[in-house]
């Protein structure tokens, strides 16, 4: 049964470190970090939820949707850099 599931192992990965950066931005932009953490579960369970339903669906499209993740990763992780670069510089009076 779980060899099923092999193909989204990758998304899982990609999953959690989606969720670092997210939470990484917003602790950079002053989120208060209990609604972030809330924030963060709700959409966990949400995911999990969708996860369960449209698995069996979603299997044909794995390459895909693990390749989409993965650009989504990587684009977040710029843009969450670019933030936490341009705060720092903010902070310490450099611009």
């Amino acid at each position: 049964m779980l060899e099923e599931f092999i193909p989204f192992v990758g998304l899982i990965i990609f999953g959690n470190i989606e969720n670092l950066i997210l939470a990484s931005q917003g602790v950079v932009n002053g989120v208060n970090p209990k609604i972030l953490g809330l924030l963060s579960i709700i959409a966990v369970i949400i995911w999990l939820f969708i996860g369960f339903v449209a698995a069996d669906l979603a299997m044909q499209y794995s390459r895909y949707i693990i390749f989409i993740g993965g650009l989504a990763i990587v684009i977040l992780g710029i843009i969450s850099i670019r933030d936490a670069v341009h705060n720092i510089r903010k902070t310490n009076g450099e611009a």
